[in-house]
């Protein structure tokens, strides 16, 4: 891992990292263009403003909606991002661009105490489903290492069994993901993986979860609240804490089941999230739905470059509905009582 002067992280592609060929390539591209008169350092530039969709805080807009008045789904965000449901690409073909870039998709899952009992179903379902061909490697994050199930993995997939301290109470389980998933990002993922995902193990992969999830910034609308005014979005309320949305903004209600997108931008979402999380804490604040709260900040005001439907995160006991032809990924049923080490 390399640090710059300023003490920011320096990502770049695993590809470039390893390959010489392409950079030879990307060298003689360069001598082109400036042959050709073109300036590189403006390109760059260019592409560095356009990476991030930086949204001013207070902006009036009127709400993006999911579903239109005609009952059919819409596919694209009023900032031009994707909006990824069923019959808005082709597998085939983005499965085999991607697949082609020899890439590997990190992904972190995080099962403490209890949890461990949804693991087998969160993997085998996963193998069967999730990133099916491609190289993925999965970190879990457990304190109960002996009780990770053994599970077939295909080929070019690992798994990796992280220890970490237990907890009695299950919030601050979730408030220190963040902070798990930054520090993992900075001593591994950096140089070992090009994408990166988290999920909730308390889940089950039901349909197939390929490339078109793809992107610089990943968010998946939420199932609960896909068609619900913002005024009544679960966000945190309190101006006092740094997840604060004031009731007349908001875009979507976001689920933190998912974060997804390249290493360099969750590196920046966890550690931003991580970052608020701690200073609510030392102000004895704790948002209503912990990292989520801080997460649909984060995206409220750095727009995910491409946007799951909610086919990407269901939840099992929910009937399904027009728009929603297919449930791809699912938290399961479960008993909160029974599972968490506190109310």
């Amino acid at each position: 891992m390399k640090w710059s002067t300023t003490p920011t992280l320096i990502f770049s592609p695993r590809s470039e990292r390893t390959n010489t060929g392409m950079t030879k390539f990307q060298n003689m591209s360069t001598s082109l263009l400036v042959l050709a008169g073109i300036s590189v350092t403006g390109l760059t530039q260019e592409h560095q403003e356009n990476s991030n969709l930086q949204s001013p805080q207070g902006l009036s807009y009127n709400q993006p909606s999911v579903v239109g008045l005609d009952g059919k789904v819409i596919a694209v965000t009023p900032w031009l991002a994707p909006i990824v449901w069923e019959g808005t690409f082709d597998s085939v073909l983005i499965d085999s661009i991607y697949k082609q870039q020899n890439i590997t998709i990190a992904t972190t899952v995080f099962a403490l105490g209890k949890y461990t009992q949804f693991l087998k179903v969160f993997l085998e379902s996963a193998e069967l489903n999730y990133f099916v061909g491609f190289r993925v490697h999965y970190y879990l994050f457990t304190d109960h290492p002996e009780q990770v199930p053994t599970v077939k993995l295909g080929h070019g997939r690992q798994l990796t069994v992280l220890k970490v301290a237990s907890s009695n109470r299950w919030q601050e389980i979730t408030l220190r993901r963040m902070e798990k998933l930054e520090k993992l990002i900075e001593s591994r993922l950096v140089n070992e993986a090009d994408y990166v995902f988290s999920l909730d193990v308390d889940t089950k992969f039901y349909g197939p979860w390929g490339a078109e999830s793809l992107g610089r910034l990943i968010g998946v609308i939420h199932p609960g609240y896909y068609q619900t005014a913002r005024q009544h979005f679960p966000y945190e309320r309190r101006p006092q804490s740094q997840a604060y949305i004031p009731v007349a903004e908001g875009d979507y209600y976001y689920g933190g089941a998912v974060i997804g997108g390249s290493v360099k931008d969750v590196h920046k979402v966890a550690k931003t999230c991580r970052e608020q999380l701690d200073i609510d804490a030392a102000n004895s604040i704790e948002a209503a739905w912990q990292e989520e709260s801080h997460l649909n900040k984060y995206f409220l005001y750095n727009k995910p470059s491409k946007v799951l439907s909610p086919e990407y995160l269901w939840q099992d006991f929910k009937p399904h509905t027009n728009e929603v032809k297919i449930i791809r990924f699912s938290q399961v049923i479960k008993n909160y009582a029974a599972v968490r080490p506190n109310p």
